[in-house]
């Protein structure tokens, strides 16, 4: 089984820049997608032999999940069932029979860390609902999970400790969740590669450098070590600051 995610930073956008040649060239069983950006209504997307699922935030252009799916699930979830985290479009959870696939946009810290103590809430929140889900069947969560986790996972460590994604408490929660009980699926495969990254600064022409951030993940519970075939960052793919990323289960 193939899945596909990517935080495409506003998916009118991302249209205009041909999102759906590459939809159509990945050909997922299941695409997920961050920041759309959108309200419900602003885009028909004509995607034959996919089911759509949309989760939007009530600010306007802001935020915002969706899944488009070849297999029909047993059911969907929108957020994660606590009011105060439910108003940004950021979950969507589709069950199956023999696992769940959830797509999540962790909120991003934001300068000066100013929205670090909603992060740390909805970090012990999220966690806890995957660990819920996962005593019933095993989980496939992928996203932009806003966190570079070691100094593997970014160009320059260094200089962006203190910074949005990359501070001590934001990575503390990563460890936390993966000790959890959880796979980070790239590192799974290749614990030692250096220079993939998934998203790079419009600023500074980063990505020309590669000055970028492995912030978008798959992530999978432990009981799935062993379908794992490969993990995938498509850096090459442009149309967003983010590229997809991938995964392949046997």
């Amino acid at each position: 089984m193939k899945f596909i995610s990517w935080n495409v930073n506003g998916l009118r956008a991302a249209v205009n820049k041909g999102f759906m040649d590459i939809f159509h060239n990945l050909d997922a069983d299941i695409f997920c997608l961050q920041e759309t950006k959108l309200q419900q209504g602003q885009i028909e997307l004509n995607l034959p032999g996919y089911e759509q699922y949309w989760n939007y935030a009530e600010k306007k252009g802001y935020s915002g999940t969706a899944v488009f799916t070849k297999k029909t699930p047993l059911s969907v979830t929108y957020g994660i069932g606590i009011e105060g985290h439910d108003h940004e479009g950021r979950v969507i959870t589709l069950e199956y029979e023999n696992f769940y696939c959830i797509t999540c946009y962790t909120p991003n810290s934001q300068n000066e860390l100013v929205r670090l103590p909603y992060r740390m809430q909805w970090e012990d929140d999220f966690r806890k609902y995957i660990q819920l889900l996962d005593k019933k069947k095993p989980i496939i969560l992928c996203g932009d999970l806003n966190v570079a986790h070691e100094e593997i996972d970014l160009k320059n460590p260094k200089t962006n400790r203190k910074n949005a994604g990359f501070s001590d408490e934001e990575r503390a929660k990563m460890t936390e969740l993966l000790q959890a009980g959880f796979t980070d699926t790239f590192r799974y495969l290749y614990p030692d590669t250096t220079g993939i990254y998934s998203w790079w600064s419009y600023r500074f022409k980063a990505r020309e450098k590669n000055a970028g951030w492995r912030i978008d993940y798959f992530i999978t519970s432990k009981a799935l070590n062993d379908t794992i075939e490969d993990a995938l960052i498509y850096t090459d793919i442009t149309g967003s600051d983010h590229c997809p990323v991938g995964l392949l289960l046997k």
